[in-house]
C-alpha cells in the first residue's frame, strides 16, 4: 500500500534534514504569517489561519505557534485542519493542473527516461524493495537511486503507473521525487496519461517544514479556503 511505503521511509528520514533556506525568507511562510491571531486559549501562542475572522475558530486553524515566523520546533499543526486538507486533496486533487501535467509527461515516450528515483513510478515496479536510505528528493538533493516512494521507479512510457501530487514549497528537480513530507498524495495513471480515480493522501505530508508552510497550487488553495469558509459559516450559525 502507498501509505505504508511513505510512512516507512518517513520514519527512517525523520531527522535527516539537509541544508535548506530559512523559514523567515520563504515567501510561502510570509504570506500566511499575516494571518496570525493571538490565541485566546493560551497567552504564549498564536493561531495561524487562512480565515480573516477574529477571534479565529481553533478547529479550522492551520495550527498554533509560539514564535513568529513559526518553525518546525515551535509549530503545532491542527489535526482537524489536516483532515479537511486531505478531504480537499481527495476531492479535487485529480483536477489540479500540476498533477495533470505530470500524468501526461509520465505516459509520454520520454517518461521512460526519467529513470530510477523519478517523479513517477511504474505500477508493476512500485513494490520492488530498495534501501530506504537510497535516493532522495528533488531540489534537496539525493543519490538518484530511488526516492521516497519511487521503489524502482521509472517513467511510464505508455505502461501506466502512479504520479505524486506535491507541495510547491520545495519543488523537486525534473525526474526526481519530492520528499515524503512534501507529498500530498498519489494517484494512478493509465498508459495514455489519463488519471484514474482520485488522489490518495500520502499520510506523510507535513503542514510546515523548514522549506515553508503550505505551498498549495492556486487551484487547491482556493478549494481549501472555500471549504474552510463553509465550515466556518456552519459553525458560527449553529452557535447563535
Amino acid at each position: 500500500m502507498l501509505p505504508s511505503t511513505f510512512r516507512s521511509i518517513a520514519r527512517n528520514r525523520a531527522f535527516s534534514y539537509r541544508m535548506i533556506s530559512s523559514l523567515a525568507s520563504n515567501p510561502a511562510i510570509l504570506t500566511l504569517v499575516k494571518k496570525i491571531f493571538k490565541n485566546p486559549e493560551s497567552p504564549f501562542s498564536q493561531v495561524l489561519t487562512y480565515l480573516e475572522t477574529e477571534p479565529p475558530l481553533q478547529r479550522l486553524a492551520i495550527g498554533t505557534t509560539t514564535e513568529n515566523p513559526p518553525t518546525p520546533q515551535t509549530f503545532s499543526e491542527n489535526p482537524e485542519f489536516v483532515t479537511i486538507l486531505n478531504e480537499v486533496i481527495s476531492e479535487y486533487g485529480h483536477e489540479d493542473e500540476d498533477l495533470i501535467s505530470q500524468a501526461r509527461v509520465f505516459a509520454s515516450p520520454g517518461g521512460f527516461n526519467l529513470g530510477s528515483g523519478g517523479v513517477f513510478f511504474s505500477a508493476k515496479q512500485q513494490n520492488r524493495g530498495r534501501s530506504p536510505r537510497q535516493g532522495g528528493g528533488g531540489g534537496a538533493g539525493g543519490s538518484g537511486a530511488g526516492g521516497a516512494s519511487a521503489q524502482g521507479g521509472a517513467g511510464g512510457a505508455g505502461r501506466g503507473g502512479y504520479v505524486h501530487l506535491s507541495d510547491r514549497r520545495n519543488p523537486p528537480d525534473f525526474g526526481r521525487i519530492a520528499w515524503p513530507e512534501d507529498i500530498l498524495g498519489s494517484v494512478e495513471v493509465d498508459d495514455t496519461g489519463s488519471i484514474i480515480g482520485k488522489v490518495q493522501p500520502s499520510g506523510t505530508y507535513r503542514v510546515l517544514t523548514r522549506e515553508g508552510l503550505l505551498g498549495l497550487s492556486p487551484f487547491l488553495q482556493g478549494k481549501l479556503i472555500e471549504r474552510l469558509k463553509r465550515e466556518e459559516a456552519k459553525e458560527r450559525s449553529s452557535s447563535k
